[in-house]
């Protein structure tokens, strides 16, 4: 039995017009053995209401289910290399995917100026033009690839619902979650003006671009630790921005940075603004929050290491997440512990947090959806 679906505004005008089209139409068959029978009195027009109430309603569900509550074999649910490597695989194994890009689409590479370290690229690429290309090989082998955001997902019954923008309800049998993780930044207005131009969020993607520079890193937990480490080996100088008096990385990597003669630690420290012109970072300018007195530094590289964020509030008192909140999947399989839902990339991986190892797991998603579907007899 289908149940009322609350409808958008696009749902009640084709209702509308289908509906005044069969009003005509019915008109038309009762004039003669009714409206003129009855000389067009107005109990002529009141004996056939009742049955045209019944055949609007009966159009209303029907229009409503259609529209509304598409049904999907495999749904995958944000882009980036993950999401786009699903649909290739998926698309290739016959699963028909509908992706729904999300709200940033072609995920967080999109916003940088240059990816070296993907394999195929001889010479580099830029990061939208990669995203680009991966969307074009998934759209060649038949995937279609639309925009909009995921609001809300219902997974406790099969097929499993999903809406896209508040509005729209999709029935999926098989569901790859690729929404990923959102870097976490200062509030700065130089982190938006140089994204890409001397700020990063990922010191092993965009390190090398910076070889013999100066460069600062922001944090001071072991990811904060690990990147100074890193840009250490690269750099000439690494600035190491904390906040407070003490790290919270651990004691080993805590050891490791205060150790290394390259990395100079500015403890009580807030960045106050980044400084740069047209060609990029020039500088920062550091407050100590002890003593109110500030600071300019000249560098070329200014790497933001305060963690990440998974995009997983959607799915919160469904899915099982870890204590950062990224999704928790079976070892060595995309499964996550409702059955048919599957997740890859960096929505569920806090540790690599790379677009080949996102893609890897994009491509692990699409044949375990497979596999699945297989299974169950869907596919």
């Amino acid at each position: 039995m289908m149940t009322p679906i609350k409808m958008d505004k696009r749902t009640q005008k084709v209702k509308l017009c289908v509906i005044f089209f069969f009003f005509i139409r019915f008109v038309q068959s009762y004039k003669t053995n009714v409206i003129i029978k009855t000389q067009k009195s107005l109990f002529g027009i009141v004996s056939i209401f009742p049955e045209f109430c019944r055949l609007v309603n009966f159009l209303e569900r029907i229009i409503c289910y259609k529209i509304m509550a598409e049904k999907i074999k495999c749904l995958i649910i944000g882009s980036g290399p993950a999401g786009y490597t699903a649909a290739i695989y998926a698309s290739r194994a016959g699963l028909q995917p509908i992706m729904y890009q999300g709200g940033q689409p072609g995920g967080q590479l999109t916003t940088t100026t240059e990816v070296d370290n993907f394999p195929g690229y001889p010479h580099g690429v830029d990061g939208p033009a990669m995203m680009q290309d991966l969307e074009n090989q998934a759209k060649r082998f038949g995937t279609d690839v639309r925009f909009g955001l995921a609001t809300k997902v219902d997974f406790s019954s099969q097929p499993k619902k999903v809406w896209i923008d508040d509005t729209t309800e999709l029935e999926a049998d098989a569901v790859i979650i690729a929404t990923g993780a959102s870097a976490k930044w200062l509030g700065l207005e130089g982190e938006t003006t140089f994204n890409g131009l001397g700020v990063s969020a990922c010191a092993v993607c965009d390190g090398f671009f910076y070889r013999n520079q100066t460069v600062a890193v922001v944090g001071a937990g072991d990811t904060a630790a690990e990147e100074a480490s890193y840009l250490a080996n690269l750099c000439e100088k690494v600035h190491m921005i904390v906040r407070r008096d003490e790290m919270r990385a651990s004691l080993i990597m805590q050891e490791r940075v205060k150790k290394n003669p390259k990395i100079e630690i500015h403890w009580n420290s807030e960045t106050e603004e980044i400084l740069g012109d047209a060609n990029g970072v020039t500088g920062i300018r550091l407050k100590n929050n002890q003593t109110g007195k500030t600071e300019e530094i000249a560098l070329t590289g200014f790497f933001v290491a305060i963690g990440h964020q998974p995009n997983t509030s959607i799915f919160k008192g469904q899915l099982d997440m870890d204590t950062q909140e990224y999704l928790i999947t079976e070892k060595g399989s995309s499964r996550t512990n409702i059955e048919g839902v599957f997740a890859c990339g960096d929505v569920q991986d806090s540790i690599y947090r790379q677009a080949v190892t996102a893609a890897g797991s994009g491509c692990m998603a699409a044949l375990d959806a497979e596999r699945w579907l297989a299974a169950k007899g869907l596919h």
